[in-house]
């Protein structure tokens, strides 16, 4: 497929007629704002004025000139769908469906920006009592705005958060409300803070992980995690080897071992570490989730403003009790990959329409469903 080609294809959501707008006028600024703290590695809250006080320690940054920096309201009760209307020409998106980028940065060279292979869209779905988690292959080939095409993960180099967004929404035609950012040493402090995290692990990536840490000086031990394969504790440390585990062939670095991965097992790695965590905390008291709060709030980087997440506090454990759905782009038979490109080895989208298609239903579901085969612009609750 021709470069030029592919880009005319894509053009922006905007111009795709197959693909249309989901989206309540009324409640447009009515979106629930949630859990961002407890998935994006994870956080949780319930909120009272002494949260509120310690939001000045949060690192708030706003993406300027872009249409998600209008605030959203946090109230899942908000919005009449009565005035739930369907219409060509803009970004899909529902007044009870709140979309939040979560970014996981390797930042070990100090650039600018950064390094993202963690990209998880968290959609916290009101309408649906769900919260969905969506990875992003960090080697899926698409047009960065600006910048031509390249794999999604050098748009966070490129140019961070923002142009991040900018991507996923041009290429796939989703709204991305809001954004959150841990690197790589927050995350291994928001996992203790939460006192570990008991996952399943199989040998191979008990292997994995006492390689890694021996290998990069963090342990003494060969042998760290002597735990027989299951149900196994893992701390920041631990947990981060796990979540960046995509194989290692034999002889790599040097290694003896060969353990079989790619990029595909590493997202899943990531999402079933998300939504573990996540379960961990539906038991959670209010002090208990005060103090993660209180812990946890200066190792994110985010645009959610201190109302946004006072409210998110305050209903934290209601959304602990949502069912947890997951996705990943592009879908098993939507894709292959493209070793002649100027980028290397891709992974190329077959069909991009199938694919925003697919990714549109997962997180709208019947409201994006019935909005393209011709049914009633007006929905009942």
């Amino acid at each position: 497929m021709a470069n030029n080609d592919t880009k005319n294809n894509l053009v922006d959501i905007s111009s795709n007629s197959q693909i249309r707008k989901v989206y309540n006028k009324k409640g447009r600024v009515k979106r629930i704002l949630c859990i961002v703290f407890s998935i994006i590695f994870l956080i949780g809250g319930s909120g009272m004025i002494y949260v509120y006080s310690l939001l000045n320690s949060l690192n708030y940054k706003e993406i300027k000139d872009d249409p998600a920096s209008t605030s959203p309201t946090t109230s899942d009760n908000s919005g009449d769908i009565s005035g739930f209307t369907v219409e060509d020409g803009e970004l899909l998106q529902d007044s009870k469906v709140l979309n939040v980028m979560l970014f996981g940065e390797d930042n070990h060279d100090a650039d600018e920006h950064g390094r993202s292979d963690t990209m998880i869209m968290l959609s916290i779905d009101n309408r649906h009592k769900k919260l969905k988690l969506t990875s992003f292959q960090r080697d899926t080939y698409v047009y960065i705005p600006g910048h031509d095409y390249d794999k999604i993960n050098s748009s966070y180099t490129l140019g961070g958060a923002k142009l991040s967004i900018q991507t996923i929404e041009a290429n796939f035609g989703i709204k991305v409300d809001r954004y959150a950012v841990v690197d790589f040493d927050s995350f291994k402090k928001i996992i203790d803070t939460l006192g570990g995290v008991d996952i399943e692990l199989s040998q191979d990536e008990i292997d994995y992980i006492n390689y890694q840490m021996y290998k990069n000086g963090q342990v003494e031990s060969p042998k760290t995690i002597t735990d027989a394969p299951g149900v196994v504790h893992l701390d920041g440390q631990e947990a981060l080897w796990y979540a960046r585990n995509r194989g290692l062939s034999k002889g790599e670095d040097g290694n003896e071992i060969g353990i079989d991965g790619d990029d595909w097992d590493r997202t899943s790695r990531q999402r079933k570490l998300l939504e573990t965590i996540f379960d961990s905390m539906r038991n959670a008291d209010l002090g208990q989730i005060v103090s993660i709060v209180s812990s946890i709030g200066p190792l994110v980087t985010t645009n959610l403003k201190k109302d946004e997440i006072t409210t998110l506090v305050t209903r934290a454990l209601t959304y602990l009790q949502y069912d947890v759905e997951q996705y990943y782009i592009p879908e098993e038979g939507l894709w292959y990959y493209d070793d002649d490109t100027p980028s290397g080895s891709v992974i190329r989208i077959s069909d991009m329409e199938a694919q925003r298609k697919k990714f549109a239903e997962f997180v709208y579901e019947e409201l994006f469903t019935n909005a393209v085969g011709g049914q009633s612009a007006t929905a009942a609750e």
